[in-house]
């Protein structure tokens, strides 16, 4: 069932769902493609050179959220060997909504593959791209995780020269995103959840126009630099090259 290719959602509550796609649009720097589904709840966010690989989406209720659409060419098949790994299904909507080991929520679908936007240079002089989703795992359900992404994607896994607890998996060349798989610590006990990771030229840079469009920093590392939009969703700027 391997993909071929994968797109983050942006999955937001309601009642600031339009504010979440100003904010990422104007990051970014994308154009936001018009609404679509039953309820006008989805949308794309379009790079001006090559394909959409991050969405938004409107939730009916609930927090704000990250989720995968695991791009394959046989939804229905990828989801038996999907379960095989260990992940459930949560619904058949013509493409398959399905729940890993730890709970995290994916989807698979049938839709085309597209080329690799470039990174977006920005005023500041900086370059940035969207480049990884960071799966954040509960200790107990660390191992079992990282065993299933690596079973379903069949990517290529790496361990950190940082830190023991986190674990990459990069896909073949033409693919937008790669997967990281972050051991939480052994305080944080909440559920399986995910943010994304920004590739950038100049992380001090992007740093501060980020700030400027209204994001806050919550904390400063070596490599990278956690920050949380104007709506509370966390998200970091790294060193990797976008």
């Amino acid at each position: 069932m391997h993909p071929f290719w994968i797109t983050a959602f942006l999955d937001s509550a309601p009642e600031h769902h339009q504010e979440t796609v100003g904010f990422w649009q104007e990051a970014t720097g994308y154009a936001v493609s018009p609404p679509r589904g039953a309820h006008d709840e989805f949308a794309s966010l379009l790079p001006p050179d090559g394909g959409p690989y991050l969405k938004v989406q409107r939730r009916h209720a609930g927090a704000d959220r990250i989720h995968l659409d695991l791009h394959v060419t046989d939804p229905l098949a990828a989801a038996d060997a999907a379960r095989v790994a260990g992940a459930t299904i949560v619904a058949d909507r013509g493409y398959v909504v399905m729940a890993s080991p730890a709970g995290f929520v994916f989807c698979l679908v049938d839709h085309a593959a597209s080329r690799v936007p470039a990174a977006t240079v920005h005023a500041h002089g900086s370059a940035s791209r969207v480049v990884q989703v960071a799966i954040d795992v509960p200790r107990a359900a660390y191992d079992r995780e990282l065993a299933f992404w690596h079973a379903v994607t069949r990517w290529e896994q790496r361990p950190s020269s940082v830190t023991e607890d986190f674990t990459f998996l990069f896909p073949p060349a033409g693919q937008p995103l790669r997967l990281m798989l972050q051991r939480l610590g052994a305080d944080d006990t909440g559920e399986v959840r995910a943010h994304l990771d920004w590739g950038t030229t100049d992380r001090a840079a992007e740093t501060e126009r980020h700030l400027e469009l209204g994001s806050r920093v919550l904390a400063q590392h070596q490599h990278w630099t956690v920050l949380a939009d104007p709506n509370g969703r966390a998200y970091c700027l790294t060193d990797a090259a976008p």
